[in-house]
């Protein structure tokens, strides 16, 4: 399987091939400004307790970590959108190691701030295997450190290459998540936790499997 960031990074090197040098500006700045703040550091960590939630996943079901957990560990990838091409490859990649995942008798989900339909969408066009849940206005990303408010220099941006984020999420905070993935044990314990203010960097799927415990799967 190629690795992650080398898809991530080809993403990055067309990007710059296609786009004038001052549109790539504008991200670049808001990188810095968002790495800058901190928010890296201050994501909840490996260590603590995960919050028990409920998102609604693609068809409106409510699903519950705690129930989740019941069944076993979890792999946690909170993403920014269907609109986010990182996010997509990232995505993609827990598709494919997904059956793997189950022989370990772990489970995956995907949290984003992107309508139900959104998540739809994402699941049919990717062939995700896995729930993807809506976290309406980041409010549980919120509870794990992850989210910050798009400023408005980069909201002007976004709407001139059609990326219309309130309508994606159904709400006008232009609030995101940093792209995420933690491991979560049955006891809600967090296994791994990373986070980029760089969307642009993604931990590698099989580096973050090292973290998962061992468990038998059931028959």
């Amino acid at each position: 399987m190629p690795h992650l960031q080398n898809q991530l990074d080809q993403i990055t090197q067309n990007t710059r091939t296609l786009v004038q040098p001052e549109r790539l500006e504008i991200n670049e700045r808001s990188i810095a400004e968002l790495f800058a703040t901190g928010i890296e550091e201050n994501i909840l960590p490996a260590g603590e307790q995960a919050p028990d939630f409920a998102l609604p996943d693609a068809s409106g079901r409510q699903v519950r970590l705690s129930d989740l957990l019941a069944l076993g560990p979890l792999v946690l990838n909170f993403f920014r959108g269907r609109w986010c091409p990182y996010c997509i490859t990232e995505l993609e990649a827990w598709r494919d190691l997904y059956p793997v995942i189950r022989e370990r008798g772990a489970l995956v989900i995907g949290i984003s701030p992107q309508l139900e339909r959104q998540n739809d969408f994402t699941a049919g066009q990717h062939s995700v295997p896995f729930p993807l849940l809506t976290d309406k206005e980041c409010f549980v990303a919120n509870k794990f450190g992850l989210v910050w408010t798009v400023p408005l220099y980069l909201q002007n941006y976004y709407r001139s290459i059609l990326v219309n984020i309130p309508y994606i999420n159904g709400e006008s905070s232009w609030k995101l998540p940093l792209p995420a993935t933690y491991i979560i044990a049955q006891d809600g314990k967090i296994l791994y936790a990373e986070a980029h203010a760089d969307f642009r960097v993604r931990p590698e799927p099989e580096e973050v499997l090292r973290a998962l415990p061992a468990f038998a799967r059931p028959e």
